[in-house]
């Protein structure tokens, strides 16, 4: 599992774009993890899946609310992962009003979730492999902190939490 002093893994991630602008094009678009976090900033936090109910009502919102602090803190992007695709990554973040804010990012292969250790195996209730519940800071690259949240629980990934961590 990925631990703090690690390097963010190499790994490829999607975006899904409304609108051409900025070198994207309409539709899904590459993130290169690697070449994005250089030299910044980043709150990343991940969650099992789009749409489901801790996540729609808790997770996001409290990012998106607390976007200006977070900038305010240094904080140069927010980023929230799950194993889903671009498309509905695109369509909950119309839906969550995320957009300018939070960047939601598909890991549809799970590529990025293996690479950090932090997978859990919900084959058995239909939604195959997922991305346990966590929130990182990662500066240039390097994991500066980690908070892993307990199987069903929503207790110090939010944004409250990380907020107070980036502040002392």
């Amino acid at each position: 599992m990925i631990k703090v002093g690690d390097t963010i893994p190499h790994t490829t991630l999607m975006e899904y774009s409304d609108v051409e602008e900025g070198g994207c094009s309409i539709g899904p678009n590459a993130v290169d993890v690697a070449k994005t976090v250089a030299g910044k900033t980043i709150v990343i936090f991940a969650l099992p899946g789009a749409f489901t109910p801790t996540c729609s009502a808790k997770h996001v919102p409290g990012y998106v609310e607390k976007f200006a602090e977070f900038k305010s803190a240094g904080v140069d992007e927010i980023w929230c992962v799950s194993v889903n695709d671009a498309f509905v990554m695109g369509a909950w973040a119309r839906e969550q009003k995320s957009v300018g804010k939070v960047r939601l990012l598909a890991d549809g292969s799970a590529d990025f979730t293996k690479a950090t250790g932090l997978t859990f195996d919900l084959t058995a209730r239909g939604m195959g492999l997922r991305s346990n519940r966590y929130s990182m800071l990662v500066k240039d690259g390097k994991v500066v902190t980690l908070n892993v949240e307990e199987l069903g629980k929503f207790e110090v990934s939010d944004a409250s939490t990380m907020l107070s961590q980036i502040k002392h």
